[in-house]
This record gives C-alpha cells, sequence and structure tokens, in this order.
C-alpha cells in the first residue's frame, strides 16, 4: 500500500458525430469525476444516442510524489489546473465493433503531461474541481522549494566574440586616420 496522497478518479470518455465524409465520429475526453464503489472495475456505457456516446472508464489513481512538486506547482499555479488524461484506441477491436478509447493514465502533473506530449501520445485535459485544486495546492505548498536564482557573471567577465562567434580582437592603437608626428 502506497503512502503517498492519492485520490481515486474515473474518466469518461466521448464520441460524438463529426461532419466529415472519411470519419463520421471522434472521441474525446469528457470528464474526470471521482470514483464511485458502484462504478465497478470494467468500462461501461453511460448513455448513447444517434450523435454521442459517453463511456465511463473507472479505476484510476492520482498519486503526487514530493520528487514532482514542480510539475504539481506549474498546474496548481495556473488561472485553470487541470487533470491531464493519456488515452490511446483499442488496438484489436472485436468482429462488428467500433475501436474503443483505452485512457491509460491520469495526472495532475505539467511534467508528466509534456513527457507524454513528447512521446506522440494523446493527452487531454479536463478543469479540476476546486476540491482537487485545494488539495494539489496544499501538497504544493508543503513540497515545493523553488530553485534558488544563479547569480548571473557579470557582463565584463564574457569573452567577446565577432557577429560569426570567433573571438574579437581589441586593441588600443591607432591604426587610420588623424595625421600625428610621428
Amino acid at each position: 500500500m502506497s503512502t503517498r496522497p492519492s485520490i481515486e478518479v474515473a474518466v469518461v470518455m466521448r464520441r460524438e458525430r463529426i461532419d466529415n465524409r472519411w470519419q463520421p465520429w471522434r472521441w474525446a475526453l469528457e470528464d474526470v469525476v471521482p470514483q464511485e464503489a458502484s462504478f465497478g472495475d470494467k468500462p461501461q456505457l453511460l448513455r448513447k444516442s444517434d450523435d454521442d456516446e459517453r463511456w465511463l472508464h473507472p479505476g484510476f489513481v492520482v498519486e503526487l510524489y514530493r520528487d514532482d512538486a514542480e510539475g504539481y506547482y506549474l498546474n496548481a499555479s495556473t488561472p485553470a489546473p487541470c487533470f491531464f488524461v493519456l488515452w490511446r484506441m483499442e488496438e484489436e477491436a472485436a468482429p462488428g465493433d467500433e475501436p474503443m478509447p483505452i485512457p491509460t493514465m491520469v495526472s495532475l502533473s505539467y511534467h508528466d503531461a509534456g513527457r507524454w506530449l513528447d512521446a506522440q501520445e494523446t493527452v487531454e485535459q479536463v478543469p479540476a474541481p476546486a476540491s482537487v485544486v485545494a488539495w494539489l495546492q496544499s501538497f504544493v505548498d508543503e513540497h515545493y522549494v523553488p530553485e534558488p536564482k544563479r547569480r548571473q557573471r557579470p557582463q565584463s567577465f564574457r569573452g567577446l566574440q565577432d557577429r560569426f562567434g570567433s573571438p574579437a580582437k581589441v586593441s588600443t592603437e591607432k591604426k587610420f586616420g588623424g595625421g600625428g608626428n610621428e
């Protein structure tokens, strides 16, 4: 059993009709809701009409890690803190069935979302409720330590370079102009 702070959530995915002759439907993240015992442990159809479907995917745990406090800080300090959900389409559907979206991870960390996006995964976000934002903010307040600002070295110690990046030469000798008796 983990001793990390965590909450259990379920993901709601929405299938909606779009006006496109090559792809009449698309899947999108609808919501992240608190887990309830009545949800069970298998995806279930919540609603179906001619234009949309809603599917509930239960059983996700969102854990907070002290070493990712900066990622949580970045989320909590935005005007609209959110859940990030990584989801993929089923590789193979049963014959006659449409492929279903499979949510695989839920996080509150900007760093997690960034890594997933860098890996070219499908990541969507939905606003986090105020109670989750307050829980996240209390974790950030306890564990986030801003990196200290480093003293900037005085510009006089920087080497001079020309516009091509080669070391520049500075001379105090006067090579041209103005008469003088030598």
